[in-house]
């Protein structure tokens, strides 16, 4: 075995004072060096380069009311635009249709997009259908000379498995890098999704966004996603769409033209120790009921007020997050199990999941102060919330903060989930306190 390891280093050493007119060596005492590069040659051609291209309305303040009013200049009057261009990847999973898969937020308001191919061509790309809970996206272009990367099982995979991650880190162009599958089912990553996420210590950066996570038998494992970073460069942590989830998402939307998310029919909290032992169980894990809507998949299922879910379809639920990721992650239709614990009998029970849908109403029928706009039950966090869909200019609403965008999280410190929670709470106080998230920031709003 000594002489063989020396006999390679040797055979290297001379590779590389020799390189000027030596090749590299495909065997040494007969045996074939090992090599990623017939299956990177196999698979390359199918994970493309993605830019992006969007105009977007340079800050003005012409876009001020009183401004405006005060100097008499016309409502659309406003700052000059500008384009802005954005790079990320995809991975052609469909070769005869033209079908990519990529992810959400590169694609996001997006103008115009074009596809590079490995031999650079340009294609012209459409959205197809796109997802922000599960930040995935899927594009058309023509399909002429393309190749596909074929999606494998992504529930087979296991910690320490080799990957290589695959896209355009940087706007550099085709990039190849491998390591193994760090950890699975990764949640907490990003605060507004729906997560079950594949950790890899493959070197994944900026530009990497929607490029492929592939298996050692070149199948699509994954949808690189994002990173955790103090400088926004690699650190060996990165994180990919399960390919499972992927292929659910891009089904639903080429069969429906839109995503049809399952819907359990319930209102819950965590149990945690304390909880647990407020409630007298032993149970400390798990998703406590507090609700269940008439008629859905829950009421149907049998579950009741105060059951504890402690498990879907035999993976572990610790608390209302992994519930709604679990539930949020499935299609309508689907039959799920639901292991759960009542009065401290272990009981399970199948559940046909329904259709989330978006109801909104006007804040005129919640309360005075948010006249002018229009609320909706958040589909952007797991833990759901109350969205402000729209806001009119000069409105109560408007004079008093609230902005299109933004999610009531708590009203008078008690959390909402959706509207019916918002409308209760509104009409037992006069004064509201609205806990609001916007971007990356959290405000206190008061409504009179």
């Amino acid at each position: 075995m000594r002489t063989r390891n020396r006999i390679i280093w040797a055979a290297m050493l001379g590779l590389l004072i020799t390189a000027g007119h030596a090749a590299l060596p495909q065997a040494v005492d007969g045996e074939p060096l090992p090599s990623l590069a017939p299956l990177v040659k196999r698979v390359a051609p199918a994970v493309v380069n993605i830019r992006v291209s969007q105009t977007v309305e340079s800050q003005s303040p012409y876009g001020d009311e009183m401004f405006r009013r005060f100097f008499g200049i016309p409502e659309n009057q406003g700052g000059p635009s500008r384009e802005v261009a954005s790079a990320g990847s995809g991975v052609i999973v469909d070769a005869e249709n033209g079908y990519i898969l990529t992810n959400h937020h590169v694609v996001e308001n997006a103008d115009k997009i074009q596809v590079s191919l490995l031999n650079d061509d340009s294609l012209d790309a459409v959205v197809v259908g796109s997802d922000a809970l599960t930040d995935i996206a899927v594009l058309k272009v023509d399909p002429k000379g393309l190749t596909e990367l074929p999606i494998g099982d992504s529930d087979a995979v296991q910690v320490g498995d080799f990957v290589i991650a695959i896209g355009n880190p940087f706007g550099l162009g085709h990039t190849v890098t491998s390591g193994i599958v760090s950890a699975l089912g990764r949640t907490g990553i990003s605060r507004n999704g729906l997560e079950d996420f594949i950790q890899t210590d493959a070197s994944i950066n900026p530009g990497n966004s929607g490029g492929a996570l592939v298996n050692m038998r070149g199948e699509l494992v994954g949808i690189n996603s994002a990173i955790i970073s103090r400088t926004g460069g690699n650190v060996g942590i990165g994180f990919a769409v399960p390919s499972e989830i992927a292929r659910s998402i891009m089904r639903q939307i080429l069969d429906f033209g839109e995503v049809r998310r399952g819907l359990l029919g319930v209102t819950i909290q965590t149990i945690d120790e304390e909880s647990a032992a407020a409630l007298g169980t032993d149970v400390n894990r798990g998703a406590l009921i507090t609700g269940i809507e008439p008629g859905s998949a829950a009421e149907h299922a049998g579950l009741h007020v105060d059951d504890i879910i402690v498990g879907v379809d035999g993976k572990r639920i610790d608390n209302n997050r992994e519930l709604a990721n679990a539930i949020g992650l499935r299609g309508s239709g689907e039959k799920v199990k639901i292991d759960y614990v009542r009065d401290g009998s272990e009981l399970v029970a199948t559940a046909e999941l329904g259709q989330r849908t978006a109801e909104q109403t006007g804040g005129t029928d919640i309360h005075p102060g948010l006249a002018g706009a229009q609320f909706a039950t958040s589909s952007a966090t797991a833990s759901g919330g109350v969205e402000v869909s729209s806001v009119e200019e000069g409105s109560a609403a408007a004079q008093r903060g609230l902005r299109p965008g933004d999610i009531i999280t708590a009203v008078n410190r008690q959390p909402v989930q959706n509207l019916q929670q918002l409308r209760e709470l509104a009409a037992e106080n006069r004064i509201l306190f609205l806990l609001v998230r916007r971007g990356d920031r959290q405000l206190m709003l008061q409504i009179r």
